[in-house]
């Protein structure tokens, strides 16, 4: 814990803190402005859905260009490599795409009908989109975009300089934040997500399986996030960048958080930034992604028992 202390404390000083100081500003300026008017919702009711791919591509790419522009101002940090920019371009485009609802019923065989057409549509959303990362990742590396000797290593999918007790200690901290979240009516409206299955009840049983294959499913996502921010963001482009790349990471990781509890929204930055330096300094995402799918499901177990509290 000490060791992740000391990367912290040499992150700050070695970081500018007029950029620090504008991005936080800038980031509570866009939390404060969606949680009034509703900039993701607004976004994601833009119909038909190529105009919600592009106004999340086009938000997402504002907020880069922006943080990215104050890394090359104060931080002096060269953005104009071409790579580099190629990269920049091609992040918030994967992400919009993943933003949007995929309508897979059509695809889905005759034979399954109501209410497991829409169960299978649930739970094969979040694994096809981790594939579509994979395929996005790999076209990356085929296009020499990703330094490093595999894939793997270009995304920090490895090993590394990796010890998982100071992550654990990280996960035991959060567990009181949890416990008084899981009393929030906020928290509950959102949690736990297995409760979107309530239209299959009465029509499995045991109904476990089913949901325990759905939490699954939501585990797998983490991966994802873990994989693109921590992982491209911040390993892939380290290489370009050093550690400029991680406040850009932050930001961009907190507007994907917009349509969570404010509480968690606003945490996501200093997450993020947390989650970004230890990665920029060990160069795996493993300990992130125990952080971050502990946190997941601890939060579904937060939220069960919140609503059984309620009920």
């Amino acid at each position: 814990m000490r060791a992740f202390l000391n990367y912290l404390t040499a992150y700050l000083r070695s970081s500018s803190r007029p950029a620090l100081l504008i991005t936080i500003l800038f980031i509570a300026a866009l939390v404060a402005a969606n949680y009034t008017i509703g900039i993701e919702n607004r976004i994601r009711a833009f119909t038909p859905w190529y105009l919600a791919i592009g106004g999340f591509f086009l938000f997402y790419a504002i907020v880069l260009a922006l943080v990215w522009g104050l890394q090359s101002e104060w931080n002096h940090t060269p953005i104009g490599q071409p790579k580099l920019l190629l990269l920049l371009g091609l992040a918030p485009l994967y992400f919009a795409l993943k933003m949007v609802h995929w309508d897979l019923l059509p695809l889905l065989p005759h034979g399954i009908t109501a209410p497991w057409d829409h169960y299978t549509q649930l739970v094969l959303q979040l694994p096809l989109k981790l594939l579509l990362l994979f395929i996005f990742l790999w076209i990356l590396r085929k296009a020499d975009l990703l330094p490093g000797d595999s894939l793997t290593d270009a995304v920090g999918l490895t090993r590394g300089n990796f010890n998982t007790l100071p992550y654990f200690g990280l996960l035991a901290m959060m567990l009181p934040l949890i416990a008084l979240a899981s009393t929030q009516h906020d928290f509950l409206q959102v949690y736990p997500k297995v409760k979107n299955l309530a239209f299959i009840d009465g029509y499995a049983k045991p109904e476990w399986p089913w949901k325990l294959l759905y939490e699954i499913s939501y585990g797998l996502d983490f991966l994802g996030i873990e994989l693109f921010f921590r992982g491209l963001l911040v390993v892939a482009l380290f290489n370009y960048v050093g550690q400029a790349a991680i406040l850009p990471m932050a930001a961009f990781y907190c507007t994907i958080h917009f349509g969570k509890p404010l509480g968690e929204c606003i945490s996501s930055f200093f997450g993020g930034l947390i989650l970004g330096v230890l990665a920029a300094r060990t160069r795996t995402i493993l300990g992130g992604l125990i952080v971050h799918l502990g946190l997941a499901w601890l939060m579904e177990f937060g939220g069960w028992l919140g609503s059984l509290w309620q009920h």
